[in-house]
């Protein structure tokens, strides 16, 4: 059954916000990293150094699980302004590849904000195609600027938006950090950078070779030079006199770019950060609940006082926004399509409850081609940093421990199901989808998969659309025939946005 319908969709949503007072709606600033995982103080990670970061969760909630619906770029960044799966909105891929959105005309936040009298900003890059889809009314630094370049830019920028009019506005800001390059320090931030020495490498990558150490160090220099700039933009917002009647939200745009993080369906990938805060509206609490980045839009227009589209498959957060216990999800869903296109493409699907998650791979037995690149892509790093002995991550592996040994195996050529026990495995190292004293939630996750499959009209669960959209995407290779490929799975995937 279709249930998403435009029909009017943004003349309704005009109608609404006439009868809303500009002074009742609050102002919306919403912070997006790269790159990381809940590697803050905040949340308990031994060597993040993230001082502001860290106020910031204590003046509003800091949700412990929180999670994106595909560990990427671009795919996460359309789901969170879209409330959709990648499956419904069709940016399966990176925008930088010629993946785009299935249809233009899709409800997004910056769209219905303006239509209910919003001013939108957005500092830092879209990445989502088409961006004529997203009528941002002010858009600065647009590239990705890994370079890091004039960083102090983001403040300025925002300062120039905030104060711009007195009507409720909605920025999004997006950093740079802490995407690769990682980079250990700019412009004298961070002030004291960390050294190898100083880190070990994040729990569930299962190996911590003193080759990696120098990267890990840095990418916890990345947080700590991000925490700066986000400081910086709270006393943007702070002296502007807005802060009071302005909803802050603080997200990473999925896990790090390291082995068994970015590009997986695994715990490391899919884990972000989730940071708001809304005087009077929020109390300062910690909400251990199942939530995600789909649940971001309907929260939002809720609490502008504008309707959310209809069938937005996310939840809004305000029955969390208060202490106690609440009636809440018990499956969070998520998915993996690429990154770029054939290095990286295998379709994968996944749920997780409280305690145990689902992974299923759509193209069973066959190797994932991005676990090699990934190997090769550090071993490169190591080589660019004249890491003495390198790091050759082939013979790393062959040594850890047979648990992690057998969950790298795993991750290059998985079979059809992999089933995990978030309590007592929380890096998911152990499989137990062969186990016999778990065949009964092995079944039920599969009926749950499969039925969400099925309500969010996922075009994968038909063979011939997987079949198809394979060939399609192995047959681009190269980024620069992507940005000018003519994508056809627009076309023929059946939108789950068409009535």
């Amino acid at each position: 059954m279709k249930r998403y319908f435009y029909a009017g969709l943004l003349r309704l949503a005009a109608m609404f916000a006439a009868s809303v007072t500009v002074a009742a709606q609050p102002n919306i600033l919403l912070i997006v990293s790269e790159d990381n995982g809940p590697e803050l103080g905040c949340y308990g990670d031994p060597y993040a150094k993230t001082p502001r970061l860290d106020r910031l969760a204590t003046e509003g909630i800091r949700f412990e699980r929180a999670f994106v619906p595909q560990a990427g770029c671009s795919q996460s960044r359309a789901s969170f302004l879209t409330g959709l799966y990648p499956h419904q909105h069709g940016q399966i891929g990176l925008a930088t590849w010629g993946f785009r959105l299935y249809r233009d005309d899709t409800p997004n936040l910056p769209r219905l904000l303006k239509a209910a009298g919003y001013r939108t900003g957005i500092i830092g890059k879209l990445h989502v195609n088409p961006e004529s889809a997203f009528p941002f009314d002010f858009h600065e630094i647009k590239s990705a600027n890994f370079a890091r370049n004039t960083l102090s830019d983001y403040a300025r920028h925002a300062d120039a938006f905030i104060r711009a009019g007195e009507e409720p506005f909605f920025l999004s800001v997006n950093y740079p950090d802490a995407h690769d390059p990682w980079v250990r320090q700019i412009a004298g931030l961070p002030s004291n950078p960390q050294g190898p020495g100083d880190v070990k490498a994040m729990a569930y990558i299962g190996i911590d070779p003193p080759g990696m150490r120098e990267m890990v160090a840095d990418y916890y220099n990345c947080l700590s030079r991000l925490d700066t700039l986000v400081g910086d933009l709270m006393d943007v917002l702070d002296r502007s006199g807005k802060a009071e009647n302005t909803i802050i939200v603080y997200i990473g745009d999925h896990g790090a770019d390291m082995l068994r993080g970015k590009r997986t369906c695994y715990e490391g990938g899919l884990r972000v950060p989730m940071l708001m805060r809304w005087p009077g509206k929020i109390a300062s609490q910690v909400r251990s609940e199942l939530v995600s980045t789909i649940d971001l839009m309907p929260t939002l227009l809720s609490a502008s006082g504008v309707e959310p589209p209809t069938g937005l498959p996310g939840r809004a957060l305000q029955p969390l926004f208060t202490p106690g216990e609440v009636s809440w999800r018990t499956h969070y869903f998520a998915e993996y399509h690429t990154h770029a296109a054939a290095p990286n493409y295998f379709p994968q699907r996944c749920v997780r409850t409280d305690r145990f998650k689902l992974i299923e791979n759509l193209l069973p037995g066959e190797v994932h081609p991005d676990y090699d690149l990934t190997l090769s892509k550090l071993a490169k790093e190591a080589a660019k940093r004249d890491i003495v002995g390198g790091l050759d991550l082939t013979r790393v592996i062959a040594q850890a421990d047979a648990a992690v040994k057998q969950a790298y195996e795993r991750m290059r050529q998985p079979a059809r199901f992999e089933l995990y026990d978030l309590v007592n495995d929380p890096y998911e190292f152990h499989d137990l989808s062969d186990s016999p004293e778990h065949t009964d939630i092995l079944r039920e996750l599969q009926g749950e998969l499969y039925a969400w499959r099925e309500q969010t009209n996922d075009p994968l669960l038909d063979p011939g659309n997987l079949e198809q959209l394979s060939a399609e995407v192995r047959s681009v290779t190269k980024k620069n025939a992507g940005k000018t490929f003519p994508w056809k799975y627009p076309k023929y995937l059946p939108s789950p946005l068409l009535p």
